[in-house]
């Protein structure tokens, strides 16, 4: 049971805390989603200076759904995981077909959505609808771990899961009747919206002030060595299809795309690779979708 103390803790924290952020000044679901992806990718200020370039680019979930995937694939250079912008685009393509450009509201209907899992499918509730769940990322779980499972290693997030839907008030409007499994809201500004960016801020905070608690979680791990390694020779990869997509000819060799690792290595100090690699990457990516085969080309998508 989640007493009132411990949300009126964090809900003065969260006033003490908080980000005036530019995705915040809205309920637009479209830029709440989009804000959700980039921050799985990046930190804040840099999620802040990518995301007017790409509103630019994209104003509109129709927009992104009608561009074509290389240019969505451009517009996200520099953001890590390609394989997000290409979820980006199939899931506007999804809300523009099956929901009218309009997004659904439901749980089991985000999370149908290409790339969109539960804690994305909560954020774009909690922050576009109000409307309550569990929302459990990182800053999240870390306000959890801090209070309710101190020195505890390994937590699981089940663990976590009903003490998170316990913590978080019901919608607005919501009668004494259809309260539970939620909170009863304090007062009128008590909303699911309110309640997780207090969580983040907080949490957030934590994070600067105290040996993170997100790792004492059972699903903390530290992400891989990026220089060096598959991905980054991944990116470079996309990168060059990216950049000969308007050549003549279009695309790129096998070759081509082997000389143009083998130049990045070399200038990092690191051996050259494989033939053989390079090819294996490029057929992973056209069965991915980044790019396809044409004789003996490679082209972006």
């Amino acid at each position: 049971m989640i007493q009132d103390p411990f949300r009126s803790m964090i809900r003065s924290e969260g006033v003490l805390r908080y980000r005036d952020l530019p995705w915040r000044r809205t309920c637009d679901p479209y830029i709440i989603w989009l804000s959700e992806v980039m921050l799985q990718q990046t930190q804040v200020p840099r999620v802040e200076t990518r995301m007017p370039a790409w509103l630019d680019r994209f104003p509109t979930v129709q927009a992104l759904a009608q561009a074509a995937p290389s240019d969505v694939l451009d517009a996200w250079q520099g953001m890590g995981y390609n394989r997000r912008a290409l979820a980006l685009h199939g899931a506007a393509q999804c809300i523009m077909e099956d929901w009218g450009g309009e997004f659904p509201r439901e749980t089991r209907d985000l999370v149908a959505l290409p790339g969109i899992g539960p804690a994305t499918a909560q954020g774009i509730r909690s922050f576009a609808f109000d409307l309550p769940g569990v929302y459990l990322e990182t800053n999240v779980r870390t306000v959890f771990l801090h209070h309710f499972f101190p020195d505890v290693p390994a937590v699981p997030d089940r663990e976590l899961v009903p003490l998170i839907q316990a913590a978080c008030p019901a919608a607005p409007g919501t009668t004494a009747d259809e309260i539970a499994p939620f909170a009863a809201p304090q007062d009128d500004a008590d909303t699911p919206r309110a309640w997780y960016y207090a969580l983040l801020d907080y949490g957030a905070y934590l994070k600067k002030t105290l040996p993170n608690p997100s790792r004492r979680s059972a699903s903390y791990s530290r992400q891989s060595k990026f220089e060096g390694s598959r991905r980054q020779k991944r990116a470079h990869i996309v990168r060059m299809l990216l950049a000969a997509r308007d050549g003549r000819p279009a695309g790129i060799t096998v070759d081509e795309a082997v000389a143009g690792v083998n130049e990045m290595e070399t200038a990092a100090g690191r051996e050259s690779v494989e033939r053989e690699l390079v090819a294996s990457i490029l057929a992973d990516l056209e069965r991915e979708g980044f790019c396809r085969s044409e004789g003996d080309r490679w082209l972006s998508v």
